[in-house]
């Protein structure tokens, strides 16, 4: 059920209409908390979706949500459930969003 949930949620993360993508990474900043840990099934498929194009986008709206989902994802799960998933994309990533992964990973 979960899968199916955000096998439909994730292509609003990074959908081509900047504000549709500015309130799924909102909307998938409330959850974090809600869900918390059972997340995990599915943090592999939204780490990229969250950080791809996000962590470096231009519009301020959708970096600070973002990061928020960062940030969120670092407080409510279990960070050895976050730690692979933030080292591979760390790895491809360039700019800020490079930046702000390695921080998060320090």
């Amino acid at each position: 059920m979960l899968f199916q949930i955000f096998d439909a949620f994730k292509p609003r993360l990074h959908d081509s209409n900047s504000k549709v993508t500015q309130v799924a990474l909102e909307a998938m900043h409330r959850m974090i908390p809600l869900l918390k840990d059972n997340l995990s099934p599915v943090i592999n498929m939204l780490i990229p979706a969250i950080v791809d194009n996000n962590l470096n986008s231009k519009n301020p709206g959708i970096y600070a949500a973002a990061t928020n989902v960062i940030q969120a994802l670092c407080q409510h799960l279990d960070t050895s459930l976050l730690l692979q998933p933030f080292c591979t994309k760390a790895q491809f990533l360039s700019g800020k969003a490079k930046q702000d992964l390695t921080e998060k990973l320090a």
